[in-house]
């Protein structure tokens, strides 16, 4: 299946005692190395059965990272690992049940998965549970219920539950509308660096009169959203306040695939 080779029996004793014997931190930061440099390291600390490699060897196979993308041998490295317990990899496969990626769509199992992450106090697990509460997929809707696990993803610092807690305020989604918590959320999600959150942000503070301090988190978001979001934004801007940011370009690489609404999650 993988073109990723062990070490000789010698060396991968060796490796497989020190794998074995790291701290969860220690274990970590070695494998996060760049993948055709870790590779190796990865499959071998997936092969001896620990959770953590096999939670990133199943997103090497995910990503094509290091190796040729395989969908269906991620969700099998990922279910190896949350039988483990390992939160991460149970959000992970509720992903890949969500999405489709290697497996059926099946929304139900992506919540079963999501919420034994969540549990867990996996913030993605969380943020993610939330999703499919908030639109009815797989779950009963219920925006309440929405609503508390974005707040518990956000306050372990998760930027885009943030943003989803903001939103909830704003609209009235499983809470009385709140306009002052609302940009409470939104100014944390902005500094916390998420797109959405700033440009939520933003459209506050041009509600509030506070041009010169919007125009600076209109352009910020702008230039770290993906498309079609970016296109979105700036066509945006230049409608409902004549903000000319055609100039601006897309610039990070770090987010997901983002096809939503532009207030969306």
């Amino acid at each position: 299946m993988t073109t990723a080779t062990l070490p000789p029996p010698d060396e991968a004793g060796a490796l497989f005692t020190a794998l074995l014997t790291m701290t969860p931190p220690q274990l970590a930061k070695a494998l996060s190395a760049e993948p055709d440099k870790v590779l190796r390291l990865v499959r071998a600390a997936a092969e001896c059965g620990l959770a953590e490699g096999q939670l990133r060897y199943g997103r090497m196979w995910l990503d094509g990272l290091g190796c040729a993308r395989d969908p269906i041998a991620a969700v099998a490295w990922f279910a190896r690992a949350a039988e483990q317990g390992h939160a991460g990899a149970r959000n992970m496969l509720g992903r890949c049940c969500e999405n489709g990626w290697g497996t059926a769509t099946d929304f139900a199992a992506a919540a079963h998965w999501y919420r034994l992450a969540a549990e867990a106090g996996d913030a993605w697990g969380q943020y993610n549970l939330g999703h499919l509460y908030l639109n009815g997929y797989g779950v009963t809707r219920d925006a309440a219920k929405a609503l508390a696990w974005y707040r518990a993803a956000s306050h372990q610092g998760h930027a885009r539950a943030r943003n989803l807690v903001g939103r909830c305020c704003e609209q009235g989604w499983g809470t009385q509308k709140d306009l002052d918590e609302a940009a409470r959320w939104y100014r944390l999600s902005a500094e916390g660096g998420y797109f959405r959150g700033q440009y939520n942000h933003a459209s506050l503070l041009m509600a509030q009169g506070k041009r010169d301090e919007a125009e600076t988190w209109f352009q910020r978001a702008i230039a770290q959203a993906p498309e079609p979001s970016q296109t979105l934004m700036i066509a945006d801007c230049a409608e409902a306040w004549g903000l000319q940011y055609g100039g601006l370009r897309y610039t990070s690489a770090g987010h997901d695939a983002d096809t939503g609404a532009l207030q969306a999650g």
